[in-house]
């Protein structure tokens, strides 16, 4: 509905706008007679500036059609009653009779393009017909008059012009600010910082948005109202302008908040026409949420691509063949980065590279759940079953396991510190501070720090999502009563990717920074959980917004990266949002008291065990302690005491054949220069090789002065380290399995008819020196 098209008056009885000049009661003919134009000649200059003689009323009574709606115009402006604005009022409506009479026709007839001639697309340009002649100040008083008279609205074509001034020289001063007053009410209430600057816009933007809407009652801008004029609004600063507005006249019920707006898919392109059509459909039809949706549509419409390429004559999904899919699957594993894809922006450094087994896994994943939709729709008949046809190959699966991408714990000890320390001086700013209050990035940033959750689950929680316990009893997270280390920080996690909702135990210093913010925190309009569906009273939220879940990694991060003096990158990638959530993990997993990997697991939110294995990593140094612990090499050698006899070896005895090494079997010794290598020697079978301790050629090598007393090894076999772990029955199954088998001397412990005996091989603790 044009301006010109109101009713007349300012407020209605009922308190709605009325339109202050009834333009339905004119004469509106568009054409001159020739008395109006011939009267107009004689009055010239006159005519320009409105000024007349006592002779000269008869003349101005015959153009009376023309300057009666003028003077009804221009007595229903605002403005000072002074010379100058009068002045400036009779110059306006008489430079409008003077186009009249150089066009003949009547202002009626004016197109907005005919009323922007007059106005000019600058002062500059408004003045150059008549230099010297008119004053600037007529200017936006033949806006007011366009717009009273012609609806013209073509704001945005005169360049720099004061939208506040004139709409409040339209409809007063006290109806514009007094919407104002509203608007800037309640956004303050919800946290808008209004500043000079900010002001200023708001007010220009609220302005402009009353007088393409004809009232300056807020009640007025109504839902349909917002939809008609928001395109008016093409800068960018405008657009978020006319958000908090909107949210404001939502706020007080006179219309819907506004939606979110988000560009649609792209369509298709690269494929066969009815190929397009079906993923379409699918996409339009699948319950998976609106991110995987969009995944799964690109990798289909890929299949499209190739499909046109390899195989022309398949045009549909119901023409796929077992073969169809062993040749997709087969395209999969070959496929690199750029290939069949419709967007090829961002991809200069990559293109080319094979694609990771994760993105092929991925790819299969949703070609399979294509297939398998459109099969239990009963869209087109079954010929294959895509879990077999299109299941991923042993060779990429066996290239997938967990690998969480863990931070270093030197760079997460800096960032904790950043976080901890915190600053609004640490953040990007503009002329008014950082985009939120210092409490809420504090709280946001520790929750990152701390809770080990997903971005999109922090940006989800709750107020009062902080809960407070002492041995099982809820207290106050202010209490005296209970020092801050006795007591227990829960936070309650929302409805999540995985699974319900679900409490966990977290710092304090996390809770203390929630419920610092939450004090703090301005009342907000209930806002739209996208995950459940329900309205919800989010903590990060002010202004009317929620914050988004991407200002982790583009604001968060990059500030503590730089205030920690660390860069955003490692070797592992990124440092990303998510990665924390895996660094917190290893942690508790690797601590001094380590939680297991099912308590883990209900730490985290997670379904099954299987899933807490790809953000729970063994650190090589626990890894490494733990192996020490288990003994492996203690438990599979033993370390017995071997005499040598260094005079035979110095005489050349030794060399001769004599004995010169005796190992100490605690019965007796063996001079077995192979002893390790003799399967007897946990069972000795006493052949020739041995010597009984009691004996006289034993006490005369104790007795020896020249004895050097050493250590050997011996590794275990498994027999013999269960006839050592596990007993004496396990020893009897020792001597039963050697009692056939030769000694070293030759005969079988049988054929010796000597009762064996075991030997367990002492160990003996070595005390290195440090290096």
């Amino acid at each position: 509905m044009t301006a010109a098209s109101r009713r007349p008056a300012e407020l209605g009885s009922a308190g709605s706008w009325v339109w202050p000049v009834d333009v339905t009661c004119y004469d509106r003919r568009t054409t001159l007679s020739h008395l109006e134009l011939a009267v107009m000649r004689r009055l010239d200059t006159r005519l320009r500036h409105r000024t007349s003689r006592i002779d000269d009323l008869a003349e101005w009574n015959m153009l009376g059609r023309l300057t009666r709606p003028l003077d009804d115009a221009a007595a229903a402006l605002h403005h000072a009653d002074t010379e100058l604005h009068r002045r400036a009022v009779a110059d306006a409506t008489g430079l409008v009779l003077l186009r009249c009479a150089e066009e003949k026709t009547s202002f009626w007839a004016w197109s907005a393009q005919g009323w922007l001639r007059l106005i000019g697309v600058s002062i500059a340009e408004f003045q150059r017909p008549w230099p010297d002649t008119i004053d600037p100040t007529a200017r936006p008083h033949l806006v007011a008059l366009a717009y009273l008279l012609g609806g013209f609205t073509d704001f945005d074509r005169m360049g720099p012009f004061g939208r506040v001034n004139l709409a409040r020289r339209i409809f007063g001063i006290e109806l514009v600010d007094h919407a104002y007053q509203q608007v800037s009410e309640i956004l303050g209430g919800w946290g808008y910082r209004i500043g000079d600057s900010e002001r200023e816009r708001m007010t220009t933007v609220l302005s402009q948005l009353l007088l393409l809407n004809g009232s300056p009652l807020l009640a007025d801008l109504t839902t349909e109202a917002f939809i008609q004029l928001r395109p008016r609004m093409r800068r960018r600063w405008q657009v978020a302008e006319i958000h908090g507005i909107q949210r404001a006249a939502a706020g007080l019920g006179f219309c819907d908040p506004p939606s979110s707006i988000h560009a649609g898919l792209p369509a298709i392109e690269g494929t066969a026409e009815s190929w397009a059509t079906w993923v379409d459909r699918w996409h339009s039809t699948s319950t998976l949420t609106p991110k995987v949706q969009a995944i799964f549509r690109s990798v289909i419409a890929k299949a499209g691509r190739w499909l046109a390429a390899e195989h022309p004559e398949i045009t549909e999904p119901s023409e796929w063949t077992r073969q169809t899919c062993a040749a997709w699957v087969a395209t999969i594993d070959r496929l690199t980065v750029g290939e069949h894809v419709q967007r090829h922006a961002g991809l200069d450094k990559r293109k080319g590279d094979p694609i990771s087994p994760r993105t092929k896994a991925g790819y299969l994943a949703a070609t399979r759940t294509f297939f398998r939709d459109c099969q239990e729709w009963e869209w087109f008949p079954r010929r294959f079953d895509p879990a077999r046809a299109l299941a991923t190959p042993r060779t990429i699966q066996a290239l997938i396991g967990p690998n969480p991408r863990v931070i270093a714990d030197d760079i997460w000890a800096k960032l904790l510190w950043a976080g901890l320390n915190i600053e609004a001086d640490d953040l990007p700013a503009n002329a008014s501070g950082p985009c939120y209050p210092i409490e809420l990035i504090r709280a946001i940033t520790l929750t990152w720090l701390f809770s080990g959750q997903r971005s999109d689950e922090i940006v989800r929680l709750r107020i009062g999502c902080i809960r407070w316990q002492h041995d099982g009893t809820s207290i106050p997270g202010d209490s005296r009563d209970v020092l801050a280390e006795d007591a227990v920080c829960l936070l309650d996690i929302p409805t999540h990717k995985t699974g319900t909702a679900f409490t966990k135990p977290v710092d304090p210093l996390l809770g203390q920074a929630i419920e610092a913010w939450q004090a703090v925190r301005p009342d907000q309009p209930k806002m739209l959980d996208h995950k459940t569906g329900e309205p919800v009273d989010l903590l990060f939220a002010t202004r009317a917004r929620r914050v988004a879940k991407a200002y982790i990694n583009e604001t968060i991060i990059p500030t503590l990266c730089r205030k920690a003096g660390v860069p955003t990158a490692d070797v592992r990638g990124n440092i990303t949002s998510h990665r924390a959530r895996a660094t917190i993990a290893t942690q508790l997993y690797n601590a001094k008291e380590p939680m297991t990997l099912f308590e883990l697991q209900e730490w985290l939110g997670h379904r099954s065990p299987e899933t807490t294995q790809h953000y729970a990593k063994i650190t090589p140094n626990k890894l490494a302690q733990a192996y020490k612990d288990a003994g492996y090499f203690a438990r599979n050698v033993r370390t017995i005491e071997v005499l040598v006899d260094r005079d035979a070896v110095t005489s050349g005895a030794a060399a001769a054949g004599e004995p010169w090494q005796y190992y100490d079997m605690g019965h007796g010794y063996c001079t077995y220069t192979f002893f390790e290598q003799c399967p007897h020697r946990m069972a000795c079978a006493r052949c020739d090789f041995y010597t009984p301790k009691a004996s006289s050629k034993a006490l005369l090598l104790e007795a020896k002065d020249n004895l050097q007393h050493m250590l050997a090894n011996i590794p275990l076999t498994d027999d013999e380290r269960a006839a050592v772990d596990d007993g004496q029955a396990a020893l009897d199954r020792l001597l039963g399995q050697l009692a056939d088998v030769p000694t070293p001397a030759g005969p079988t412990p049988r054929e010796i008819s000597t009762p064996a005996q075991a030997t367990l091989l002492p160990v003996i603790e070595i005390n290195r020196r440090p290096t």
